[in-house]
């Protein structure tokens, strides 16, 4: 539906330079998930930037603005993440991961947002996209498991006894491996069909119905942003536990 009407990204011009970049590449629909990316990332690069802007200036008096602004929004995101992080992995801990929750949550909410904005695709309507965020999270988990335990993260695959290791050593690597996929697929068919809905109610009372699909939207963005979010926390407390 979205890709019959128009999209801004092909309008400024944006998914036409990309095709001229890559001419090798046929599926032009890659083109304009990935244009919507970039859109995506710009807007989350230009909100820190904003929001950050007074900090830089090491002003002595930092305290916050009385109205609403970037900063103030700034400052309630980051405080959000790092009690919500503090609270699930643990406290001096979880801090240490806000650049990395706080970053890929930050992100996917904008994504998600945007499709409710006519002439563009969420960039997480696009299964590379939510794939790409899956394995970033796949990937850091295990890292960070190695940095804070060693080798001795292995133990976390081969269950508490020695004896039930050959058994519990498959089941771990297929729950492992599967995470990524999870994560992936959950955001993506979500955001797909939330969108797909809000595209048919655009075109069959573009006056009427959608503001209520847009309120389903909103809630659709906030959960499934949150549901990412809390997943790839518990995936990086279990890795830094110490039980492990």
């Amino acid at each position: 539906m979205a890709s019959e009407s128009i999209l801004w990204v092909k309008e400024l011009g944006i998914v036409h330079q990309m095709e001229a970049l890559f001419p090798f590449v046929k599926n032009h629909h890659n083109f304009e998930a990935l244009a919507n990316t970039v859109v995506s990332l710009v807007v989350v690069i230009l909100f820190g930037f904003l929001a950050a802007r007074k900090l830089r200036k090491k002003s002595p008096d930092l305290v916050p603005p009385d109205k609403l602004c970037l900063q103030n929004i700034g400052e309630l995101l980051v405080g959000a993440f790092v009690n919500f992080l503090e609270e699930t992995i643990g406290h001096g801990e979880g801090r240490k991961y806000v650049w990395l929750i706080g970053t890929l949550g930050v992100f996917i909410l904008i994504s998600n947002l945007s499709g409710l904005v006519p002439g563009f695709l969420p960039a997480t309507e696009n299964l590379n996209t939510t794939a790409a965020c899956g394995l970033i999270i796949f990937f850091a988990t295990h890292v960070i498991g190695v940095k804070k335990h060693g080798f001795g993260y292995i133990k976390q695959f081969l269950g508490p006894m020695k004896l039930l290791a050959p058994l519990m050593l498959p089941i771990e690597l297929i729950s492992h491996a599967a995470r990524p996929l999870s994560l992936s697929l959950r955001l993506y068919g979500n955001i797909f069909g939330d969108h797909m809905v809000f595209a048919i109610a655009l075109s069959l009372a573009p006056l009427l119905v959608p503001s209520g699909v847009m309120v389903l939207g909103l809630f659709v963005s906030l959960i499934q942003t949150l549901v990412f979010v809390l997943l790839a926390t518990v995936y990086i407390a279990g890795a830094v536990s110490e039980g492990h």
